[in-house]
């Protein structure tokens, strides 16, 4: 008896080891599927999220077709004219990652250049703007940086500007993309280009390794150490300012304001005002309006840019290109709140042809 107990659990067992090494496999691969596929889903509801979540006026167009998008740019660039409309209605209407997936699609379907068309097509301003929304975002940034460093004359507006408010990630983005293109260092041309403790403070920007978060312990610290710096002192001493403004998060220095207005009896940019003169009062005042709000910074930026004798569109271009996607609808509720008109309003009044009708596609709206 004890032979065939053997023989029958021998007999068994082979197929249900079989069995269940077969649905394993079966498990495992479907496991592995569905992982797959809630990771995909995950990605779509993320990027899904991460658009609506922008706050930019230009958002990716739904029905995207590259290739389509490049046969309707070069119908109307083809033949006697050009249609302009047709051009600024399409590209300011696309995200600049779809602009760059036309420019593509053009390459591939008729062998030419896009942005050497649009070149050859357009002129004046609406071609300045039209040829800043092809760049890729960070290398249009770069490009800036690169044309203010370069350029006849330093434009140190475009240097402050970008360094001091970009974001960490952005600005180090930007020191690849400028290495990529122009073949030097940004930090090794700014230094190049500029002197003294407005060198320093753009050098320490140009790392993009500002601390995060708040360090409590040093709030109360950092904001009578820039008293003691300036307004308590005869003379100022620059190297303070500028380690404190150009090191901590934004959200440190906010706190850090709000405590040296109770120390000092005033905000900050007055004592900067009383303190530092030229390019570095600049640069710490944008740094410190920077910290405060970016939107805010641009809003004034911009009604500047409008409301000066002659309208500085280099600068206009930069803002509306550079935000249109970031956080233009944050600046336009900025705008309206502190000058009590729109910012589309604005610009209708400042600027008018083609130009104009691009700069209110990018602005997005009256509000």
């Amino acid at each position: 008896m004890p032979s065939p107990r053997r023989f029958l659990v021998a007999s068994t067992s082979l197929p249900l080891t079989a069995g269940w090494g077969w649905n394993l496999s079966v498990y495992v691969g479907l496991f592995t599927v569905l992982l797959v596929l809630m990771g995909l889903l995950l990605w779509m509801l993320l990027k899904q999220l991460r658009n609506s979540a922008s706050r930019g006026s230009v958002k990716p167009f739904v029905n995207f077709n590259a290739k389509h998008d490049a046969e309707v740019l070069r119908k109307a660039m083809k033949g006697i004219g050009t249609d302009e409309d047709a051009i600024l209605m399409l590209l300011a209407a696309r995200s600049n990652g779809q602009r760059q997936e036309i420019k593509a699609a053009y390459k591939k379907a008729f062998g030419k250049d896009l942005v050497k068309d649009l070149r050859s097509e357009l002129g004046g301003k609406l071609e300045d703007l039209i040829v800043a929304l092809m760049y890729p975002s960070i290398l249009y940034d770069a490009h800036e940086l690169h044309k203010a460093i370069k350029g006849v004359g330093t434009e140190d507006e475009v240097l402050i500007e970008i360094m001091a408010s970009r974001t960490c990630d952005e600005i180090k983005d930007i020191a690849k993309a400028y290495k990529k293109e122009y073949g030097s260092k940004l930090e090794k041309d700014i230094m190049g280009d500029t002197s003294g403790h407005y060198q320093r403070l753009l050098v320490i920007l140009a790392q993009g390794n500002r601390e995060e978060g708040v360090d409590e312990s040093r709030v109360e610290k950092d904001a009578k150490e820039l008293f003691a710096a300036g307004e308590e002192k005869f003379g100022t001493d620059e190297d303070k300012f500028i380690n404190i403004l150009g090191n901590r998060s934004a959200e440190h220095l906010r706190r850090v304001f709000d405590a040296y207005k109770k120390i000092a009896g005033c905000d900050i940019e007055e004592s900067i005002k009383d303190e530092c003169t030229g390019n570095l009062e600049a640069l710490l005042m944008a740094v410190v309006k920077c910290a405060k709000s970016v939107p805010a910074y641009f809003a004034e930026s911009v009604r500047e840019s409008m409301r000066r004798a002659g309208t500085d569109d280099e600068t206009l271009i930069r803002i509306m290109v550079s935000r249109s996607e970031r956080d233009m609808l944050d600046i336009r509720a900025v705008y309206k709140k502190k000058y009590g008109e729109s910012l589309y309003s604005t610009i209708q009044e400042d600027t008018d042809g083609d130009y104009q009708k691009a700069l209110l596609y990018l602005c997005g709206g009256n509000d």
